[in-house]
């Protein structure tokens, strides 16, 4: 008997995930990039990301990636401030075995100027999951 645990250096979310597409957008990004300035010392939520995961921790970077509708936009770097395995219930209140979400709170500690952006992105997201290739 085992168990599954992932172990990542790439904390990628949806919006709905908790990525604050309202601060990092990326054609507002293009016009006047967006720094470190502009964002902060905030800490940000993030929720619900499938499986049971642990992200490098501070003072170890983990890059930042925007998942958009399956694509991949790298955005920067983040310290992992907290991190919270738990099982996704069902409806009925039951479990699926092996059934785990990952939730945490993170800190953005480096955001890509729009140029060395879409290089990175292009270089390190997965070919079928990159924003800048059809």
């Amino acid at each position: 008997m085992g168990s599954y645990v992932e172990i990542n250096d790439t904390l990628q979310l949806t919006t709905e995930q908790g990525f604050p597409a309202d601060l990092l957008n990326l054609s507002r990004h293009r016009e006047k990039p967006i720094t470190l300035e502009d964002i902060g010392d905030r800490v940000f939520e993030f929720k619900d990301k499938p499986s049971a995961r642990i992200f490098q921790l501070d003072p170890v970077r983990v890059y930042y990636v925007h998942n958009i509708d399956g694509k991949w936009l790298f955005w920067g770097r983040v310290f992992i401030e907290s991190q919270t395995i738990y099982k996704k219930l069902n409806t009925d209140g039951s479990w699926t075995e092996g059934s785990w979400l990952t939730s945490g709170t993170y800190r953005i500690i480096d955001v890509y100027p729009p140029d060395y952006q879409h290089t990175f992105t292009l270089h390190e997201a997965p070919a079928d999951r990159n924003y800048f290739k059809p």
